[in-house]
């Protein structure tokens, strides 16, 4: 009888351990995609489309839109900062940012800089800088956008890049062999773990990230070596978003957004 109470009270447990490994995702809004493809959302409740070469910001009734016919499509937006949103053009070298109407406040063409820079990254970072990464050395640095100066703070990378994410602090990568890396401000390079296989990802900062697999999505930290499955109502979706503990999932019928806090 003993024994049998004791391996009922251990599935218990196991239960409640499963159960501590799941976070449930609480359903903020649905917004329409307005047929565009969606971008991500800032802190004060804009969402960001692109269709055509056209970057749409859009709240209720509030709508902007800004499109550079000449550049073509956008290869990177980053919305760290919206009230500095930096645009990527990668086939012209190029960048371009915007205030908070979508306004053009200044076009980077960096194949005019006296010391070529041949841009495949670009990213806000802190103090008027860009994060780059420069294709001709290999190497990150920064960009000083009001005093058009260009600082290496990296040694040079050992394989292409295939994926990038920048905030104010760091600059992420997953190079083309899957292998996952930080860069401080400082330059130092440090390793980061993550999946061998994955549909989408994102590091929310240097310990925990987010990652989807045959649209289950799970929050990892890599610290304490623990992973969450995230419970969301979609069961199928075309793209996800996270910034400051609102997730936006992309689907066909609108983006539904919801509010989750990370262990």
């Amino acid at each position: 009888m003993k024994k049998i109470l004791f391996v009922f009270l251990f599935l218990i447990s196991l239960k409640i351990i499963a159960q501590d490994k799941k976070i449930l995702a609480i359903k903020i809004n649905v917004v329409a995609t307005h047929d565009k493809e969606f971008v991500g959302r800032d802190p004060y409740g804009y969402h960001y489309f692109t269709n055509n070469g056209v970057l749409y910001k859009i709240k209720g009734l509030e709508h902007w839109e800004y499109k550079n016919i000449s550049l073509g499509s956008m290869t990177k937006i980053d919305l760290n900062n919206p009230l500095q949103i930096v645009l990527f053009y990668d086939n012209f070298n190029t960048v371009i940012l915007l205030d908070n109407q979508l306004n053009e406040t200044q076009k980077i063409n960096f194949s005019e800089n006296p010391n070529p820079i041949i841009v495949s990254a670009a990213g806000n970072a802190a103090q008027n800088k860009l994060w780059l990464y420069n294709r001709l050395n290999q190497q990150i640095g920064f960009y000083d956008y009001l005093k058009d100066t260009y600082r290496t703070i990296s040694t040079p990378l050992t394989a292409p890049l295939l994926f990038y994410q920048t905030d104010f602090n760091h600059f992420y990568w997953i190079d083309d062999k899957k292998n996952a890396f930080v860069c401080s401000i400082y330059g130092k390079i440090s390793n980061l773990e993550i999946p061998t296989d994955f549909d989408w990802i994102t590091f929310i900062n240097t310990e925990q990230y987010l990652y989807t697999k045959d649209y289950k999505l799970f929050l990892v930290n890599s610290a304490v070596h623990e992973k969450y499955e995230i419970e969301i109502l979609e069961k199928t979706f075309e793209k996800c978003y996270y910034k400051d503990q609102i997730l936006s999932i992309f689907t066909t019928k609108g983006i539904t957004n919801y509010k989750i806090i990370t262990p």
